[in-house]
């Protein structure tokens, strides 16, 4: 029997160092060769680590939120055959030198004493709640004992048919006992108790990054925010049509594709605005390509899969990707290279909407916009108050390098085109 140390192994160009998310195996487990042993996440994804031969583990290297350098040894197993432990390692492991046992002292065992278990207590009858208003139900005795006790029956809690108040619920109440009934509450109910317990929950894995991301992000990005509403009651007729008519296999369209494609045409009109800044070396980098990440809620937390080249694709093309990387995103599927490669985002709060936010930034690029669920409102058009489709639009900038007149102007061409949807086909 041998000892198989396993190094973390080179998992990205450029990564020198994981952080582990989650281990699989625990010391003692027996595990096959690819079998999955632990889930580390770098600056670009996250990734499933395979054993590397059959064995037992023996040991682990680190607990979950800990940072292990590429190379470092992560796991040991116990394999048959020599393994690859170093001699060194191995040596010091055998000379430890055994803790001699020391005989306990013999001590005369005398017998446990017979304990008579305590009799039951006699079984209580949960209170019964009382419709509010209603009067309190108890017999003579018991309100003669409450008028005398200057009780009011309407605050204590009855445990008989009903409801009905006994001579036993009037003692709970005068000894403290009864559940929480108050002059607002005149029935059995649930007492308010104040709560002071506490849960700690270590940062670590994805929600470490995010946090990190977004203080880079905001400490070092000046940003400055503009809203906007867009009347979108044309769009909804072309949107209701296109799905109803779609081609066979073609994805169900919601109100992103059309603004992926506004965004094509007005980044083309606006080039500063679909651009990474790289501050470090003072160099903004504009892009005639626009690759779009879609910030995307997942049980693991926020992620941004990319669209790439929107500005090669019909509408219904970016309906099918967009909804291929984030479903992948989704389910823990998505690979480096959806992940990575953005150079404009969108965030969409969905039905949780709102009427505006603040979205920050994802840096390195210049600007990010928030899409906000649609509603019908009454608006003022042509000099009468009708019914239309509003939705909100927010956006951040990097005040460094976009002038606000430019950021506004972006955001006022999607308008346009939103507003007048055959323009975005022409």
């Amino acid at each position: 029997m041998g000892k198989f140390e396993f190094k973390l192994p080179d998992i990205g160009e450029g990564v020198v160092e994981g952080e582990i998310v989650e281990w699989m195996v625990a010391v003692g487990d027996t595990v096959k060769e690819d079998d999955p042993i632990l889930s580390v996440m770098t600056d670009k994804a996250t990734v499933e680590i395979p054993a590397p031969c059959d064995g037992t583990v023996a040991s682990l290297v680190g607990d979950a939120g800990d940072i292990i350098p590429v190379g470092g040894v992560c796991i040991v197993f116990d394999v048959e055959g020599e393994g690859n432990a170093s001699a060194e390692t191995e040596e010091k492991e055998e000379t430890v030198e055994p803790v001699q046992e020391v005989p306990a002292p013999v001590v005369e065992e005398k017998p446990a004493p017979v304990k008579t278990p305590p009799a039951p207590a006699p079984a209580t009858t949960a209170p019964v709640q009382r419709a509010a208003g209603t009067k309190a139900l108890a017999s003579p005795a018991v309100r003669q004992r409450a008028r005398a006790a200057n009780i009011d029956l309407q605050l204590v809690a009855g445990s008989g048919p009903a409801g009905r108040i006994s001579h036993a619920d009037l003692d709970r109440h005068i000894a403290g006992g009864a559940t929480g009934a108050t002059a607002s509450m005149p029935i059995g109910g649930v007492p308010k108790v104040a709560r002071t317990g506490t849960e700690d929950i270590k940062v670590i894995g994805l929600r470490r990054k995010i946090a990190d991301g977004m203080m880079a992000s905001y400490s070092t990005i000046p940003h400055f925010s503009y809203f906007e509403e867009v009347d979108i009651t044309e769009l909804e007729s072309l949107r209701q049509h296109l799905n109803a008519t779609r081609p066979d296999g073609a994805p169900k369209l919601t109100y992103l594709p059309f603004i992926m494609q506004a965004l094509v045409k007005a980044l083309a009109q606006r080039p500063e605005c679909n651009a990474l800044y790289d501050d470090e070396a003072g160099v903004v980098t504009r892009h005639e390509a626009i690759h779009l990440g879609i910030a995307t809620q997942t049980d693991r937390g926020l992620y941004v899969p990319v669209v790439k080249h929107v500005e090669a694709m019909d509408i219904w093309q970016s309906a099918a990707e967009m909804t291929r990387v984030t479903q992948a995103t989704r389910d823990g599927k998505a690979g480096v290279e959806d992940l990575s490669g953005s150079t404009f985002t969108i965030t969409s709060l969905g039905r949780l909407g709102g009427l505006g936010a603040t979205p920050i930034i994802n840096k390195p690029e210049v600007g990010i916009l928030g899409v906000h669920n649609a509603k019908e409102r009454p608006v003022v058009k042509n000099g009468q108050v009708v019914v239309r489709r509003i939705m909100n639009l927010s956006s951040s900038w990097d005040h460094r390098v976009v002038d606000g007149h430019d950021g506004a102007s972006l955001v006022q061409l999607i308008k346009s085109y939103l507003e007048h949807p055959a323009t975005i086909f022409m």
